[in-house]
């Protein structure tokens, strides 16, 4: 008999100022979009296609503060995306962390998503929270860990 496997998300996310000071953190949980989950099934059937086109590694932040959803298919605001650094973290998780540079990411962030491509692609997750400014010349870092259960 098989298990089920369940998927969390969970996402830090802090503001540096130009000191190299952290200025602001914060910490959140998110919804594993349906499309997210068709995107892992789709991986996990056809490994051999994972080099070059399963590639779920960019974080894209936003100022839409509307809640998550597990029908969500983009970011509601999206403000910028970069390419994120992926690694395993024991426990079964997996971890893409990324460092939006200054003047790329400013603004009223609310908004955190982890998607396939560098622009539109299939959003595996998103999360929103309390708003956090990032000034012109701060750099934000995200984390996503999604955790299989």
């Amino acid at each position: 008999m098989f298990k089920d496997v369940k998927l969390k998300g969970e996402w830090f996310m802090t503001v540096y100022g130009p000191d190299g000071e952290k200025k602001d953190f914060r910490q959140g949980y998110n919804v594993v979009t349906t499309a997210g989950k068709e995107f892992l099934a789709s991986f996990l059937q056809s490994a051999a296609a994972a080099a070059s086109t399963f590639t779920c590694k960019y974080i894209a932040v936003g100022t839409d503060a509307t809640g998550e959803a597990i029908g969500n298919t983009a970011l509601g605001g999206e403000v910028a995306r970069t390419t994120g650094t992926v690694s395993y973290v024991s426990g079964q998780i997996y971890q893409v962390t990324c460092t939006f540079a200054t003047n790329s990411a400013t603004g009223a962030i609310a908004e955190y998503g982890l998607l396939s491509s560098s622009s539109a692609g299939t959003l595996f997750a998103r999360d929103t929270e309390a708003v956090i400014n990032v000034g012109a010349s701060d750099t934000l870092k995200v984390v996503c860990q999604i955790t299989m259960s």
